[in-house]
């Protein structure tokens, strides 16, 4: 639905196509979402950014007044700036170290062994019940005779 309304706008038919919905049922959500408040909408990722990337280069009043007529908050477009700017963080900054990934590594290895271990007692249990099952399925067999 977000989809649909400002600043992303998307074509109607597209949405429909892509989402499996018929055109009329999205015109009427349009419509009805059109009908409350501007503040109560969802912004999409992309819409986000692409205000963020609108009112980067404006003064404080054209931006109040650019907030204004999509209903948002000053604040909101602050945090979205934040959040894009942390999004944006040179990847050197996101790496684990050496010693964490040689650590992790060591964790992994010993996950895997735990779980193979418990594999095979699973396995093992499971051929135990079986086994039981069938040794009580013959001894209750010749009682029946």
């Amino acid at each position: 639905m977000a989809r649909l309304l400002p600043p992303e706008s998307a074509a109607i038919d597209v949405v429909a196509r892509e989402v499996g919905i018929g055109t009329d049922t999205l015109e009427r959500w349009r419509e009805d979402a059109r009908s409350r408040p501007a503040r109560g909408r969802a912004w999409t990722a992309a819409g986000r950014l692409e205000a963020v990337v609108t009112t980067a280069a404006m003064n404080e009043a054209d931006k109040s007044a650019w907030c204004r007529s999509h209903g948002v908050y000053p604040a909101d477009l602050a945090k979205w700036r934040a959040s894009a700017t942390t999004a944006l963080a040179a990847p050197e900054e996101m790496r684990a170290s050496p010693q964490a990934t040689r650590a992790d590594r060591k964790r992994i290895k010993e996950l895997e062994r735990e779980l193979l271990r418990k594999d095979r007692a699973l396995a093992e249990t499971a051929a135990l019940l079986v086994l039981s099952k069938k040794v009580q399925a013959i001894f209750n067999k010749g009682e029946d005779e």
